[in-house]
């Protein structure tokens, strides 16, 4: 006699990549009705990825109107937004339908993923929150939290938390071996962080090892490193037109997981009128590599 009581559909994909087994895992369940939170959480868990979803299914007119209502969970709590989920979540919606978008209903709102095509494979493009610029850093404290010199701090822009729904403190490094060279400890970096807006750190270099890349960026949380992450990559943009990185409406791509074997490549672009940034576009590929069910 079994002692499961249900019995769960699921795909993982790899976000930010058209390569399987590179970019970030996500895992998606694509029927979560009845789950209670504490449900999704054990799921999260279960899965030991950056991120699972779970999608509840409501009827079309509401769907129509107020998008596919979905949960992001991570193994340790819920988050409002997050972008790889939202791009992987999309995609797996999407299928083979060929519909130009699909909006998903999240914790933070209405978000729409607009898809095209790009090398031959579906584009997803969602638009993000307009971002909100924070506290501006000291290069001495930022240093001292993440266990660098503050000669490998870049000191042209500055460090700042911009958040289009999750809050990042924008880290310029002054070259690619200082992003390579990263090794900082969690512990003292929550520390700094606790006092802050921020919740994490987007390290960045502007000078990419790809050709065709703008900036390469880094992020190490409790967990250890993100391959992807999209809900910083909007902030990213964001801030990178602000202080003249990238042109308003160019869009960057920028390179993430190089250093932990997950190459991910997220194109962004962020848009200006007058001096507020706005229109804020995060995209990529994604890849299904799994399908499976899961009995609890």
């Amino acid at each position: 006699m079994s002692n499961h009581k249900r019995r769960l559909s699921f795909v993982t994909l790899d976000v930010f990549t058209s390569v399987p087994l590179e970019g970030n895992q996500l895992a998606v369940f694509t029927d979560a009705s009845g789950l209670s939170d504490g449900e999704m959480q054990t799921l999260a868990r279960e899965m030991n990825l950056s991120e699972s979803t779970f999608v509840f299914p409501r009827d079309p007119a509401t769907e129509r109107d107020r998008g596919v209502r979905v949960r992001i969970f991570t193994t340790d709590e819920e988050l409002p937004f997050a972008g790889h989920p939202t791009l992987g979540t999309a995609l797996a919606l999407r299928g083979d339908t060929g519909a130009p978008a699909v909006h998903l209903d999240l914790n933070v709102g209405k978000i729409p993923v607009a898809f095209t095509e790009r090398d031959g494979l579906p584009f997803g493009q969602m638009t993000q929150r307009d971002p909100e610029f924070g506290q501006r850093h000291s290069r001495e404290d930022v240093a001292r939290a993440a266990g660098i010199a503050i000669t490998e701090i870049a000191d042209d822009v500055p460090i700042q938390t911009v958040s289009t729904g999750n809050a990042f403190a924008m880290v310029p490094l002054s070259s690619l071996a200082a992003l390579q060279r990263l090794a900082p400890a969690w512990s003292p970096m929550q520390s700094y962080l606790q006092k802050t807006d921020a919740k994490f750190f987007y390290f960045i270099s502007r000078q990419p090892q790809a050709p065709d890349a703008r900036m390469q960026a880094r992020m190490i949380f409790y967990r250890g490193e993100d391959p992807a992450t999209g809900s910083a990559a909007g902030p990213c943009a964001a801030w990178a037109v602000q202080y003249g990185v990238i042109n308003p409406d160019e869009q960057a791509l920028i390179e993430q997981g190089v250093e932990m074997k997950r190459r991910s490549r997220i194109y962004v672009t962020a848009g200006k009128e007058g001096n507020k940034v706005i229109n804020i576009r995060v995209g990529g590929h994604a890849v299904k590599v799994a399908i499976g069910e899961l009995f609890f």
